[in-house]
């Protein structure tokens, strides 16, 4: 994604990433940046989180970066209150941070503590999130909320249990929040991408990658500048009276 692909989109827009270090979340902190905001990139993988910053910043673009734990409520609060100091407010939240640690196995062979660190993390650390940013989201009068969820639920992938229910709580969180924020000007939208080309996606099997390529409308494989599109549309004026939807951005393995 360029510039000229993004015609300054986001001219002026605050916007803070989660998960932002490498994978989908450099990507869309990228594509927004392009977009012309100012970004806050916020990652657990701090090394990666600070090689990531300084190369955007020397193509010119205003970034920070913030270390955040979403386990963690403290690191949470802290992030965003620095984020939103640092940039003098915030327009936009994208919920990207997430873990799988479920892929691999079935239903009977996870354990409760890696169910729980999925759910704490991919759903109880995006709706703390959400919680922290909702202040300055408000006074921005123009929020938007974008929650990436996964197109995996919409077709009930296997031996993934966790994460697939954990994404699933995203799309019902996204528009539950829709309703709930709707009257303070605050968009809330969802991205689900398929199997994207990711460091996420190493772990996962050929089998499982022939089943996508094999599926989708467009046969080819997903790359990340693929679903940057969508966020930062979402964050945008173009979709300030769409809120509450689920966009799959999968090449149309999955149609809904």
């Amino acid at each position: 994604m360029t510039m000229s692909s993004t015609n300054q989109l986001l001219a002026g827009r605050r916007v803070l990433v989660t998960g932002a270090a490498r994978g989908l979340g450099l990507s869309f902190a990228t594509a927004i940046a392009e977009a012309g905001a100012s970004v806050a990139m916020a990652d657990i993988l701090e090394d990666s989180l600070n090689e990531s910053v300084a190369v955007l910043k020397r193509r010119g673009f205003d970034v920070h970066g913030c270390k955040l734990d979403l386990a963690d409520p403290i690191s949470i609060d802290a992030c965003v209150k620095n984020v939103v100091e640092r940039l003098g407010g915030l327009d936009g939240l994208v919920n990207n941070a997430a873990v799988t640690n479920s892929g691999g196995r079935s239903s009977e062979q996870l354990d409760i503590a890696m169910w729980d660190k999925v759910m704490t993390v991919n759903v109880r650390g995006t709706w703390l999130m959400t919680n922290a940013c909702l202040p300055a989201l408000r006074e921005s009068g123009r929020g938007s909320i974008v929650n990436l969820s996964s197109d995996t639920p919409l077709w009930g992938a296997p031996n993934l249990l966790a994460y697939v229910a954990s994404k699933g709580a995203i799309i019902g969180m996204t528009r539950s929040l829709a309703r709930e924020v709707g009257n303070d000007n605050i968009t809330v939208n969802a991205v689900a991408p398929g199997l994207t080309l990711v460091e996420a996606t190493e772990y996962v099997p050929e089998h499982r990658h022939r089943t996508y390529h094999d599926g989708r409308a467009l046969q080819r494989n997903q790359l990340p500048d693929d679903v940057s599109g969508a966020v930062v549309f979402a964050l945008s004026d173009l979709s300030r009276f769409i809120t509450g939807q689920l966009l799959a951005v999968n090449g149309g393995f999955v149609m809904n």
